[in-house]
């Protein structure tokens, strides 16, 4: 048996207000006077002075506000970085990322593409890094999707949307500031903590489970179902726990993977663009035969919150559009196996995953 050796994220800060002190974290770090800390910002922060101004730009910093609207690919990786590059007079100290999912995978994404030849669509796979990524710092403004412990960058490519999977993509340094989130929309709420939901149900029930997937999917499973099923928590108390959840149930997945309906979402992304976290829940919605229990619980989460989820969407599509939905999912070889075991192509086919397309 060859057990993978996988990193974890070396330094961790929790507790409301801990954004205040990212300036006494990162001046250690600078590199010189005219080696950048670079901030890439959700731009919906931009007019939002409550976190810039508590940014302190010395010497060449920069900071540069980016749409998290659509999910990211590896071309605006590429134009980051040429960007980063040209801009500066050095290589930078360090790429900080603020925001949800797609920040803190273009940040994770940056920083490793600085230091590795070629374009980021090369790396899209598993354990294809060469070079170590420079510093970097995830700081979730929105809980859920565990990219701020993952040791993976999900972007969509060319001709496929998938990871870059590595031992240098998890960040140096989180910052767990769930006062950060306490203006988050109640639908992304939901959508995005779902993401975390599913993670631990796909974890929990795959092949690939062991001990310790388990103890972590399992904790932040009972958080999930505190925080989106009970009436007993505080808005502050539900934001520290859902921020905890995402944190438990990114590394639930580190030894173990995820299943049908991030394979599924994923090809709704590539082709509709459909956001990860509330593409995860139209595919999830449809998918009681994989996860009986799992989904029954996720209608009840969904209609105590009142949530109206997008049908159709699949409707005017053509075979032609089927079948690249159907290609990016299956191309996902670990996630199938990790739900369906070694022999899943005789269970998922191309015709059976086309009605469940159908269904949405």
């Amino acid at each position: 048996m060859t057990y993978k050796n996988f990193p974890m994220v070396p330094k961790v800060m929790f507790g409301r207000g801990g954004f205040n002190q990212l300036n006494d974290i990162l001046a250690p770090k600078r590199l010189g006077l005219h080696a950048p800390f670079i901030f890439l910002i959700d731009d919906v922060f931009k007019s939002n002075p409550w976190i810039t101004s508590r940014i302190s730009l010395s010497y060449d910093d920069r900071i540069i506000f980016v749409s998290a609207k659509e999910e990211p690919k590896t071309s605006q990786v590429d134009a980051l970085v040429e960007d980063i590059i040209l801009q500066s007079k050095q290589r930078p100290s360090g790429i900080i990322g603020i925001g949800g999912g797609t920040l803190l995978d273009l940040a994770k994404a940056v920083s490793i593409m600085i230091t590795n030849d070629g374009g980021a669509a090369d790396y899209q796979g598993w354990d294809l890094v060469k070079n170590p990524a420079i510093y970097h710092v995830g700081i979730p403004t929105i809980s859920g999707t565990g990219a701020e412990v993952s040791r993976t960058t999900v972007l969509t490519g060319p001709d496929k949307k998938l990871g870059i999977n590595s031992d240098y993509t998890p960040f140096d340094q989180v910052i767990l500031d769930s006062e950060l989130t306490k203006e988050v929309p109640k639908d992304q709420w939901f959508y995005t903590g779902m993401d975390c939901y599913v993670h631990c149900i796909e974890s929990l029930t795959g092949t690939y489970l062991n001990t310790f997937s388990e103890t972590y999917g399992q904790m932040a499973l009972e958080l999930c179902n505190e925080i989106f099923l009970s009436d007993s928590l505080s808005d502050t108390e539900s934001q520290e726990k859902l921020m905890m959840a995402s944190w438990h149930g990114g590394m639930s997945i580190a030894y173990s993977q995820v299943g049908v309906a991030h394979a599924m979402s994923y090809g709704l992304s590539y082709l509709l663009g459909t956001k990860h976290g509330i593409g995860n829940c139209i595919v999830f919605d449809h998918l009681e035969e994989f996860y009986p229990e799992g989904v029954k619980v996720f209608k009840q989460m969904k209609a105590k919150h009142n949530i109206t989820l997008p049908t159709g969407i699949c409707a005017d599509l053509s075979d032609s559009e089927f079948d690249i939905m159907i290609d990016v999912a299956l191309g996902l070889e670990p996630l199938w196996e990790n739900a369906l075991g070694k022999n899943w192509k005789k269970t998922m086919t191309k015709q059976k995953l086309k009605a469940l397309y159908q269904k949405m």
